[in-house]
């Protein structure tokens, strides 16, 4: 008997007639964004956030200014308040999107080309956001805890270990929200814990499965950089952890952001359209507003110069 060779269609001609399941563009920077997740947020009428303190001393009695000295069992006076108090301004993130109204128009289907370069604009602006809470010099965490709410590691090589954090806890004891940190420093952080016999339990949180040190979670945010760098490299590299007590009742550490804004997104933020130009480009507008602001000194507390180490690579060790 003789084999005859079958002929039959090709998969590359069969793909003509095939049709092609897409996805929505998949932006792989995009984080969680745990730190806007987890604040308070308040929002603003007017753009300006004043945070009007007491003159304190020690405890909440010395802040009586007593007018007769002799009667000490029951103070007379009246509590003092800072002449001038901290004033908070939003700032403004903004970006100009300009979209090809012929692409949009020839190339809109199953997905509407305006709307996803939209939606990606706004993830890219609420990525910003997340690190501007961070590392704003004018009221990002990081830059404006109090001098006296900053440590450093007491493990002589700068790992982070469980006495660290709570010596934060120590600063941070009215009601701590949750810490703050690289996802190295938290993996530094474990080994710690690993090596002393102490393995932290985790807890489902906010749709999240954090670490938990007393109860307090340890949230993990790439916007606390490592060296400087928003991508550090492999190497050793220092950084910091912050411990944060959140909510304007608990006078805590809160997010800032406008309310009422034409073409309102999302929290904060409004995309307006500006017109199409005589190329047929139709330009939009996105504009962000935020800040953030720390109620009482003792609402943050960081932990300072922290080592993360070298990642392992494990097929180095096998060469």
């Amino acid at each position: 008997m003789t084999d005859k060779k079958l002929n039959a269609l090709g998969k590359d001609a069969a793909f003509q007639l095939a049709d092609v399941h897409k996805t929505r563009p998949q932006f792989g920077a995009i984080t969680p964004r745990w730190t806007a997740r987890f604040l308070e947020f308040k929002s603003l009428d007017s753009g300006v956030f004043r945070v009007n303190r007491v003159v304190e001393g020690d405890t909440p009695l010395d802040a009586l200014c007593s007018q007769d000295p002799r009667k000490i069992d029951i103070p007379k006076g009246y509590i003092e308040y800072q002449a001038k108090p901290r004033e908070y301004h939003l700032s403004n993130i903004s970006t100009i999107l300009n979209v090809d109204t012929k692409v949009s128009d020839v190339y809109g289907s199953p997905y509407d080309q305006t709307g996803e370069q939209i939606a990606l604009a706004v993830e890219s602006l609420q990525e910003r956001q997340e690190s501007q809470l961070i590392n704003n010099d004018d009221y990002g965490l990081l830059k404006n805890a109090a001098d006296g709410q900053r440590i450093k590691p007491r493990n002589k090589n700068g790992a982070p270990t469980p006495d660290d954090l709570d010596d934060l806890l120590a600063k941070v004891w009215k009601q701590p929200s949750f810490f703050l940190a690289h996802p190295r420093a938290i993996a530094a952080f474990l080994r710690e814990c690993t090596r002393r016999g102490v393995p932290p339990p985790t807890a489902e949180i906010s749709g999240g499965i954090f670490t938990l040190w007393r109860g307090v979670p340890l949230i993990p945010t790439d916007k606390l950089f490592v060296d400087g760098l928003k991508t550090p490299k492999s190497s050793a590299g220092k950084t910091n952890i912050l411990l944060v007590r959140s909510g304007e009742t608990r006078r805590g550490v809160i997010g800032l952001y406008q309310t009422g804004l034409p073409g309102a997104e999302a929290r904060g933020l409004s995309v307006r359209f500006r017109g199409i130009d005589d190329q047929g480009v139709a330009s939009y507008l996105l504009s962000l507003y935020c800040s953030a602001a720390i109620l009482a000194d003792d609402a943050l507390a960081v932990l300072e110069d922290v080592e993360v180490g070298e990642y392992f690579d494990y097929d180095r060790t096998q060469k």
